[in-house]
């Protein structure tokens, strides 16, 4: 893939393109480092990877998949398997040295303003877990509206229901939590037309609830940082789970919602 045809901002250097800026993110040093640890034997990494992948297939980008804020390449590696072109778009230098590790085939090295791109030319654009971490979300979208070809389509996940906010939210350098009305409200207020909006992780909310933010209200130490706690945590092989999330893929394969659930996501559409 020619990176050029996007941008001709960019300067490659290992198997990585790279801008001359730095922007500052919301997101801890660490942080891509610590999910790279969690994400190979992770539920709910695994689950989210196969609900994108499959709304993918039923709304199936024109050609070239930009997945924006991608951090580890764990997404862009399961879109990249699937057969779609791929580019990795990710600030942290980090996570891009752990996309490379993973052999993604397309890495840039920098935040998406920086990465000098031509007004409407991507014709598809990712953002998963990304727009909670944007204080001023609503740019971020308009944005990622302008740099769409006409007719192009972004898919977004973000964490569902302020009510679940907890210290992991601080932690991780959240600004929202949303539900399928406010960010629905959002992209179309910019000019989007919504093609599918729908929960996930539908038995999530209330293990959150009891177990991350009651603590935090009531003052409990946990840890967000506690790696060997993620990791036991992400692990869950229940198979009574397993039919859930088989369900919930089931539903996304049928364009049907899931009315509840910890995540939201959405794909819109720009006319």
């Amino acid at each position: 893939m020619d990176i050029n045809l996007y941008t001709k901002s960019l300067t490659k250097e290992d198997g990585i393109w790279y801008t001359e800026k730095n922007a500052a993110i919301a997101y801890p040093d660490e942080g891509n480092e610590n999910s790279y640890q969690v994400e190979e034997n992770s539920f709910w990494f695994r689950h989210r990877n196969n609900c994108i992948v499959e709304i993918l297939k039923k709304f199936p980008p024109a050609n070239v998949f930009f997945d924006i804020g991608g951090g580890n390449g764990f997404v862009a590696k399961g879109i990249q398997d699937a057969g779609i072109e791929t580019v990795l778009l990710e600030p942290g230098r980090k996570g891009c040295l752990n996309a490379k590790k993973r052999s993604i085939k397309n890495i840039i090295c920098s935040t998406l303003e920086d990465a000098g791109f031509e007004k409407e030319s991507i014709p598809a654009i990712g953002l998963f877990d990304v727009v909670e971490h944007f204080e001023h979300d609503m740019e971020l979208l308009s944005s990622v509206y302008g740099y769409l070809q006409k007719d192009g389509l972004v898919y977004i996940t973000v964490p569902a229901y302020n009510f679940l906010w907890s210290k992991d939210d601080d932690y991780t350098g959240h600004f929202n939590r949303y539900t399928i009305g406010s960010l629905s409200k959002k992209l179309e207020t910019i000019g989007f037309k919504i093609e599918y909006a729908s929960y996930i992780f539908s038995i999530l909310p209330l293990p959150i609830f009891l177990f991350r933010t009651i603590p935090g209200r009531l003052g409990i130490n946990i840890n967000p940082a506690d790696t060997k706690k993620q990791s036991k945590d992400h692990r869950n092989e229940n198979p009574i789970i397993q039919k859930v999330w088989e369900r919930e893929l089931n539903r996304i394969k049928k364009n049907k919602v899931i009315p509840f659930g910890g995540s939201c996501l959405v794909v819109a559409r720009k006319p």
